[in-house]
């Protein structure tokens, strides 16, 4: 299981010990209780299982929602990482790191489709800005990137998403600025799946805060080519509630 990426999410212990103990965290981080997925599309999904006395049962979702219900719970344990957040940089690097970068250009949001085989910067316009905390709290402020088209999928890809970084070559991901890495392990797959476009979503509500950015108009997405070549359909914010 953990020697194959593409197989280790088949095997039901998987779910069992990391997949369902993360869901456990995000539901009541920092003290929330966040209401349950409850789509009937999902919840009455179900499963035919043997039981403990090799009986044939169906298990719906909604079955199985509640730990305490299936005679488990997590032992409560320290989580380091739960209140571990990175800094801004506290100051621009020098004019030898930004003499160093690669080709960069500057576009708009109406400059896709594009293929990203140089790192490009989008001035992404924000629907709303100066929310209250009460907002934040209710609604995500989420960076979608969307379109994303493998061009081979055979092939590792790799990129770089940074907030308003004027000098990505001095980020790493103990920064703010940096907001993520999109990445695509080679993996075979049938036609249908490799035509298949991605979207991918960064949460911005906290990296907005901890630049001062909250009452900007406008941020700065800045996309860095590392492996591969991807086409990209758009980039635009979005939010999200839970």
């Amino acid at each position: 299981m953990r020697r194959n990426f593409d197989t280790a999410c088949r095997k039901a212990a998987f779910y069992g010990l990391h997949a369902d103990r993360l869901w456990e965290v995000w539901k009541s981080i920092h003290g929330q209780k966040r209401p349950e997925f409850m789509d009937p599309d999902w919840i009455d999904s179900s499963f035919v299982l043997y039981d403990e006395n090799a009986q044939l049962v169906r298990v719906k979702v909604g079955d199985c929602l509640d730990p305490l219900k299936l005679r488990y719970t997590y032992q409560e344990i320290p989580i380091p990482w739960l209140d571990s957040s990175p800094n801004p940089k506290l100051k621009k690097t020098g004019e030898s790191s930004k003499s160093a970068e690669l080709p960069r250009t500057t576009i708009g949001t109406g400059d896709f489709p594009r293929t990203v085989d140089t790192v490009i910067s989008v001035e992404v316009p924000r629907p709303r800005k100066s929310r209250s905390p009460k907002e934040k709290e209710d609604e995500e402020e989420v960076l979608l990137i969307r379109g994303i088209e493998l061009l081979d999928t055979d092939a590792f890809v790799k990129f770089d998403v940074y907030i308003n970084d004027e000098d990505y070559l001095g980020t790493s991901p103990i920064h703010t600025e940096f907001a993520g890495s999109f990445m695509n392990r080679p993996q075979k797959l049938v036609q249908e799946m490799k035509k298949k476009k991605r979207c991918w979503r960064l949460a911005m509500n906290e990296i907005l805060e901890d630049l001062g950015a909250e009452d900007d108009d406008i941020v700065i997405v800045t996309i860095v080519p590392r492996a591969g070549t991807v086409t990209i359909g758009g980039v635009e914010i979005e939010f999200l509630s839970d």
